[in-house]
């Protein structure tokens, strides 16, 4: 066993938690939604300083992990931004490309599996009712409410399942 294997799990969500996606919300604004370009402008995401700072203060007592409910073909892009904002490397759990469940769905079955084998000291979420199922689960959370809020993007996390 490793000596980071031991250590607890810090979850970290991506998407207004860690990337400020405001730059590409336009994208889900228009019908039909355009997922393509959506997540195509990823990489351009800035970096939102409140959960950057938490990543690296969680990465002292923690090992880091990425969930995400961008879809697998994201990864190489997503790796790649994670690397260079500097944030410790860790596991990135995506979403299936053909997965449409709910973010409040994918997440949850994945923390659960998860904590079957480590310990959970913490998740930080920007959806609320991501945040409210784990929370109800019996994890701890803390909500990230540094970015500014998209009404299109909650709609589409909880009725589409794409992100």
């Amino acid at each position: 066993m490793t000596e980071s294997s031991r250590l607890p799990l810090a979850v970290f969500d991506l998407d207004n938690t860690l990337a400020d996606t405001a730059h590409r919300q336009r994208f889900l604004e228009r019908r039909p939604r355009d997922w393509d370009a959506f997540f195509a402008a990823a990489p351009r995401d800035a970096p939102l300083a409140e959960g950057i700072a938490l990543v690296h203060e969680s990465a002292r007592e923690c090992e880091v992990v990425y969930l995400t409910g961008r879809p697998e073909r994201c990864r190489r892009d997503t790796l790649d931004w994670l690397a260079a904002q500097g944030l410790p490397e860790g596991k990135v759990h995506m979403r299936g490309n053909a997965d449409r469940r709910p973010a409040r769905y994918t997440k949850l079955e994945i923390l659960r599996r998860l904590a079957r084998t480590r310990e959970i000291r913490v998740l930080v979420d920007d959806d609320e009712l991501v945040c409210e199922d784990a929370r109800r689960a019996g994890f701890t959370v803390v909500r990230a409410r540094w970015a500014a809020p998209s009404g299109e993007l909650r709609a589409a996390q909880e009725r589409e399942g794409r992100t």
